[in-house]
């Protein structure tokens, strides 16, 4: 893997980590995500328009993957309002890998090579290192993470068709819009517009350009290394948000926690051969 791309797939993984613990650690984590996805599909408007490419039998897929990003963020905002970033963000990263893995096998007969099924027993490890042993209450969060890695598998599978009729960062801001408006409404919709403007800070629109940003690294990575490698290394944002949310976030990040991390890591990487 060349360096540049080792670069841009570092990148990634950090700007992931970022704006993922800017949201969780907000006062209020809707209002700031709101912001968030505002401040990333204005922004990135301009982008999409200079390189605009899109046929029309891309509409579909639109349309499905902005009601999957939906749900994500939604689902995403609850679970950080609820539980630790770093128990929800193993566990839903860590995950949908897996998910996706296993559609294939199940929906469209596909193989999985002995690395494969190495690799999901690793992550189903990490996963219940990263659990621990608690309470009756835990069971929700667990929910809510693995719901958060069905959406990303569901929109993972989506967009490796969808994006075959349009450029990416076309198909990523025109997926985005419908889903930022449907965000905004909700919020605005529970009487939060002015937690929404009291959330609208440099740090948290640098979030929102964090959201897309991470996503052009990605592609500009994939231009230089093969997918499984690119895929492999921005999986390591698992093991940057878990180490950063004790001293930023002042979680109890224990040893068993922190080794989980890396082992759904090491199961991601497997997957990706």
């Amino acid at each position: 893997m060349p360096i540049s791309a080792l670069a841009l797939a570092l990148g990634a993984a950090f700007l992931h980590a970022f704006w993922n613990l800017v949201l969780a650690r907000a006062p209020d984590v809707q209002a700031a995500t709101a912001v968030a996805l505002v401040a990333g599909v204005v922004a990135f408007a301009p982008v999409a328009a200079v390189a605009w490419e899109a046929d029309r039998d891309v509409w579909p897929f639109l349309v499905a993957t902005s009601l999957l990003q939906l749900t994500y963020f939604v689902l995403l905002a609850t679970a950080y309002g609820r539980a630790e970033l770093s128990f929800v963000y193993p566990i839903a990263r860590g995950s949908a890998p897996v998910l996706v893995l296993l559609a294939g096998v199940v929906l469209l007969a596909e193989a999985a090579s002995a690395a494969q099924v190495g690799g999901v027993l690793l992550v189903a490890a990490g996963v219940l290192l990263v659990r621990g042993v608690r309470g009756p209450a835990a069971a929700g969060d667990l929910a809510l993470a693995l719901s958060i890695a069905a959406c990303i598998a569901a929109y993972t599978l989506l967009d490796q068709r969808g994006i075959q009729h349009a450029s990416p960062i076309v198909y990523q801001e025109l997926s985005m819009i419908p889903a930022t408006l449907g965000f905004l409404a909700l919020t605005v919709g529970r009487g939060k517009w002015q937690a929404v403007r009291a959330a609208a800070t440099p740090v948290t629109v640098a979030a929102g350009l964090a959201t897309f940003g991470a996503y052009i690294l990605v592609l500009a990575a994939l231009s230089r290394a093969p997918a499984a490698s690119v895929a492999a290394v921005r999986e390591t944002s698992v093991v940057i948000a878990t180490a950063l949310a004790a001293p930023l976030l002042h979680e109890r990040v224990g040893a068993s926690r922190l080794v989980g991390a890396l082992v759904v890591v090491a199961g991601v990487v497997l997957l990706s051969l």
